[in-house]
């Protein structure tokens, strides 16, 4: 069975910018950092893998790897984004943060069981903090019937 999520990790253009980002403005901690010289098939290599630790006891992790080609393309949030769970407090004070730090926010959204805010990290990743609503995200037969429904009229 799965107990959760260790670590989820991503490309980093900058490893010390990537803390700024991580350490300083979302408040996770550099909690372990690895130089892999060599990886485990034998290549060489020159890697800094890096790890963020949230509040349980989970991480985000980094590999900065110069020299080596990786498409840095900015993602719509729909492609592709990374979201975190924080209470409504702390995702009013990110958002007054973040537009106090000169970075680009939206929102929040209301997701109808979340309320959401959206911006970037410095590699381009779209980052969404999220809060909660009360009664949670509702029930999974009706989760199932929507996509059912969307299935039939996409797929059908």
């Amino acid at each position: 069975m799965i107990q959760g999520l260790h670590h989820a990790a991503y490309r980093c253009e900058n490893s010390e910018e990537t803390r700024k980002f991580y350490e300083e403005f979302l408040e996770l901690p550099l909690a372990r950092a690895l130089k892999i010289n060599m990886t485990k098939s034998g290549r060489d290599a020159a890697v800094l893998h890096t790890f963020y630790q949230m509040g349980d006891g989970s991480f985000l992790a980094f590999f900065e790897e110069p020299g080596e080609a990786f498409d840095f393309k900015t993602q719509r949030d729909f492609d592709l984004h990374l979201a975190l769970e924080v209470d409504h407090d702390t995702l009013h004070r990110m958002l007054a943060k973040g537009k106090a730090a000169g970075i680009e926010m939206r929102g929040p959204s209301d997701h109808e069981f979340i309320d959401s805010i959206y911006f970037r990290d410095p590699n381009g990743y779209v980052i969404e903090l999220t809060a909660v609503k009360a009664g949670g995200p509702g029930k999974a037969s009706e989760a199932r019937t929507i996509l059912a429904d969307w299935t039939a009229d996409q797929h059908g």
